[in-house]
C-alpha cells in the first residue's frame, strides 16, 4: 500500500516523465527519506504518503490502512502480531500529539522518535528492530552519537560493497590460479606425452 502511494505521486509528480517509473532524482529523494527519517524533508515526504486525503492530519483510519499490511506481514513471518489498538497507544505516547489520536506534521517534527512512527507503518524490518532494540543498532548509536541515520546507512553500505569487491577479487585470483595449474600440468613435463620433452609439445 505504501509503495502504491509512492507511484501514485503522493510526494509529487515523478521527474522521470514516465508514469509509474522513478527517475534517478526520484529515487534519490526516496532513499534519502527512507534511510534517514529524522530530517524535516523526510518527515514531510512520509507525512504526505500517509495523509490519504491531504487534509494535513493523520487520523486513525489512515494509520490503520497502512498498519493492516504490516500486521499481515507479521503473521506471514510468524511474528507475534501487535494489535492496532496497542500500537496506536504506543504511537500516541511516543509523539504526544496536541489532539489525542490525531497527528500533525508539527507534532512529528518536534519529536525525535518520529522516524519510528513511520517505520511502524511502512518498514517492518526497522519496526521489529526498534521493538526488540537490536543490540547492533544500540552499539552503533553509542559508538558515535553524532552520526545521522544516513551516515550510518552510508557507512554500512560502503563496508558491504568493500567486502563484495574483496570476495570478487579473491574468486578471480582463485580462478586464475586454477587456470595456471591446468596449463602447467599439460605442458610442464608432468607425465604423459609431454613428459619426455621437458615441457615442449611433442610431435606425433
Amino acid at each position: 500500500r505504501i509503495v502504491a502511494r509512492f507511484f501514485a505521486g503522493a510526494r509529487g509528480r515523478f521527474v522521470s516523465g514516465h508514469p509509474g517509473k522513478m527517475g534517478y532524482e526520484d529515487f534519490c529523494w526516496f532513499i534519502l527519506s527512507e534511510e534517514d527519517k529524522t530530517t524535516a524533508q523526510s518527515l514531510e515526504y512520509w507525512f504526505r504518503c500517509i495523509d490519504l486525503d491531504g487534509d494535513g492530519l493523520l487520523l486513525p483510519h489512515e494509520l490503520r490502512h497502512f498498519y493492516d499490511e504490516q500486521l499481515h506481514r507479521m503473521e506471514c513471518l510468524q511474528q507475534e502480531p501487535v494489535l492496532f489498538e496497542d500500537i496506536s497507544c504506543q504511537m500516541s505516547d511516543m509523539i504526544k500529539p496536541g489532539s489525542e489520536g490525531v497527528f500533525t506534521l508539527r507534532d512529528l517534527k518536534r519529536c525525535s522518535l518520529s522516524g519510528n512512527f513511520f517505520n511502524v507503518l511502512s518498514n517492518l524490518n526497522k519496526f521489529i528492530a526498534f521493538e526488540t532494540r537490536d543490540p547492533f543498532l544500540i552499539r552503533q548509536e553509542r559508538e558515535d552519537p553524532t552520526l545521522t541515520e544516513w551516515d550510518r546507512f552510508a557507512r554500512a553500505e560502503y563496508v558491504r560493497l568493500s567486502l563484495d569487491e574483496d570476495g570478487e577479487d579473491a574468486s578471480i585470483s582463485s580462478a586464475e590460479g586454477h587456470g595456471a595449474t591446468a596449463w602447467d600440468e599439460s605442458y610442464g613435463g608432468g607425465g604423459g606425452a609431454a613428459g619426455a620433452g621437458a615441457g615442449e609439445p611433442q610431435l606425433i
